[in-house]
């Protein structure tokens, strides 16, 4: 094969190789947490909002630091504009709660017979809030709305989406510096698994020794997600039902990531497994070409939408699409990324929001072939004072995708 780095290595040998990098990055430290509720804070009093609800999950962690998965039982927080918080917990979980806590705020328990929405709306009343604008993040389920809706109230309920989008969007040092760590550390796995490839392998054996090698890098949980596809079903962007096992002259599509310090990172690398054929070449080349249009079109000020459009164009000028016909680029052609795999922003048409500093999101452009194959070449960018800077290496060419 006149591939470079692909194949011929065992699972077992590698995984023995693999260690995790060398780092000083640390956890998002609790002066970074008090500086994302007075932001938050400043933004609810110029939009007059009276108080901000944030619910159990990645908004509760991103402004309090508390880790607590979301469940029918109501846990979270209400964030004042004088910067106070005010935690809403059933009583038995007090106990425990207190252990997760970074942000210090006033803990208000319900039992387990009693209205978590008549609370919410107490905790209003005993700090003179009894009117006004209130705000739920967006992850906040319709149960929620739906309860404190039944319990009388003056209040005009809406989504918190613009205010925690604006602070979510933009990372700080601390973040972008965990990123590119857990970047880092996907991208020494991607070119560990493109080594164990053979004839025959089950995208399954591919998957377990991508999230040891994970483990093995330095995250706990191992793989955050995976998606290994061979041949056609890599035409389809998220996989099929019952994954083919790889064949000689096939494409590979290997899309991973992990998770640590409650970031995360996320890579494909699409490549050839024995020759590339004329179309697969043709459209890999095309596919790098669309990607790094997007990446000059990621300018300081520019909106979302205009990364987006570049994309098209390119594909256009290749007679694939338009818009989102096949062959062609079937989906957005990126995502915000953070706490959340996909979160704002968005980079798709009409997005208006304009790119700055700490920004930071993925560059997909990926071209479906139906019936034949897909290519996806995924890197991300973050937003600097001197423009888009690439986290990771981006691809080098269908053979060599490591640039070995």
């Amino acid at each position: 094969m006149n591939t470079f780095g692909i194949g011929g290595a065992s699972a077992e040998n590698e995984l023995k190789a693999l260690k995790p990098l060398e780092t000083n990055i640390k956890p998002i430290q609790k002066e970074e947490y008090k500086q994302r509720i007075h932001k938050v804070c400043e933004l609810m009093k110029a939009n007059n909002v009276k108080a901000l609800y944030v619910n159990a999950g990645t908004n509760l962690l991103y402004f309090t630091g508390t880790h607590w998965h979301a469940s029918e039982r109501l846990v979270g927080a209400i964030i004042l504009p004088n910067e106070e918080v005010h935690y809403i917990v059933p009583n038995f979980e007090i106990g425990t709660i207190q252990d997760f806590l970074e942000i210090e705020g006033t803990i208000h328990g319900w039992e387990e017979h009693e209205s978590p929405y008549a609370l919410f709306f107490e905790v209003l009343k005993n700090n003179n809030i009894t009117q006004g604008e209130v705000q739920l993040d967006e992850s906040a389920p319709f149960s929620i709305i739906n309860g404190l809706n039944k319990e009388v109230h003056s209040f005009s309920i809406e989504i918190a989406t613009p205010i925690i989008s604006e602070c979510r969007m933009v990372k700080s040092k601390a973040e972008i510096a965990i990123i590119q760590h857990v970047m880092n550390m996907t991208m020494v796995v991607q070119k560990a698994t493109a080594r164990i490839l053979r004839v025959g392998i089950s995208t399954k054996e591919v998957e377990n020794f991508i999230h040891e090698a994970h483990k093995k890098m330095g995250a706990p949980a191992g793989s955050y997600f995976c998606i290994v596809l061979f041949g056609v079903d890599s035409s389809f962007p998220h996989g099929v039902k019952s994954p083919k096992n790889l064949a000689l002259n096939e494409i590979v599509l290997v899309d991973t990531g992990c998770q640590l310090y409650d970031y995360i990172s996320d890579i494909t690398r699409t490549y050839i497994f024995g020759e590339a054929n004329e179309l697969q070449r043709k459209i890999w080349n095309i596919e790098k070409e669309t990607q790094l249009a997007a990446f000059n079109a990621s300018i300081l000020n520019n909106e979302c939408s205009t990364i987006d459009d570049a994309s098209r164009v390119v594909l256009e000028a290749h007679n694939l699409g338009p818009d989102y016909k096949l062959p062609g680029l079937p989906h957005r052609t990126g995502h915000g990324i953070g706490l959340e795999i996909h979160e704002y922003p968005y980079i798709i048409r009409g997005n208006k929001t304009k790119l700055a500093v700490g920004m930071t999101f993925s560059n997909e452009p990926m071209i479906c072939v139906p019936n034949e194959f897909g290519i996806r070449l995924e890197d991300h960018i973050y937003m600097t004072t001197e423009g888009a800077k690439w986290f990771t290496e981006i691809a080098h060419s269908i053979e060599n995708p490591f640039n070995i």
